[in-house]
């Protein structure tokens, strides 16, 4: 009973890694973009990556509750349950948050200033980051790992502060920049709140370690 038990907790962190590793592809794909400046069609290949990431969440949902009713987990193997199912949610408004993140850069593609491609660029870079070191956490159990993951997001607010001083100083020196401008700031606090998703789950990490919130 204990091998189907250990090979159901197995099938599903395989799926829990796919999930963090497609949206690490989200991140990758955009800051790539971005980059290049080669922004057409970006939103439609976001799309279609944040499509499999919501599929993955619908089958490993059922996969954990089918689990937790036929096995009745206790300890350490109900808080790996715990974190899975909690964090589904934020995988996916992470792939969520990167498909707008992408509409957004696709319609300013004609608009978009190389300062405010420099002030976007960094923070896509620290989530990429992020996403990596919550991965290496979860796959190795590392709680140093996922406490640096909290750290660096602490970087993602200083260059989220950063680009909205950026973007107050392009519209004070021009004016009709105003609508890109806001757009940008939009696109950035999605970021922002993409940073604090994967936040959560590494504190969730840690959780499912200690047993101490």
């Amino acid at each position: 009973m204990r091998e189907v038990f250990d090979s159901a907790i197995h099938d599903i962190s395989v799926d829990f890694l796919r999930m963090q590793s497609l949206t690490l592809e989200q991140i990758s794909k955009i800051r790539s973009a971005l980059a290049s400046g080669s922004l057409l069609g970006l939103h439609r290949k976001i799309k279609i990556l944040d499509l499999e990431v919501d599929r993955i969440e619908i089958e490993l949902e059922s996969a954990c509750l089918n689990a937790i009713a036929r096995h009745q987990p206790m300890a350490k193997d109900l808080r790996f349950f715990l974190l899975i199912l909690k964090s589904l949610t934020d995988l996916e408004r992470v792939g969520d948050y990167a498909v707008h993140i992408a509409a957004d850069l696709e319609d300013l593609s004609g608009d978009l200033k190389p300062s405010a491609r420099g002030d976007v660029l960094p923070m896509l870079g620290r989530l990429a980051d992020m996403l990596e070191r919550m991965s290496y956490a979860y796959t190795e159990q590392d709680l140093a790992a996922a406490e640096t993951v909290r750290e660096m997001d602490d970087d993602i607010d200083s260059l989220y502060e950063q680009l909205q001083r950026s973007s107050l100083t392009r519209i004070l020196e021009d004016p009709r920049s105003l609508s890109s401008s806001l757009k940008i700031n939009r696109m950035a606090r999605s970021l922002e709140r993409l940073g604090d998703h994967i936040v959560n789950i590494a504190k969730r990490i840690g959780y499912w370690e200690t047993g101490q919130r």
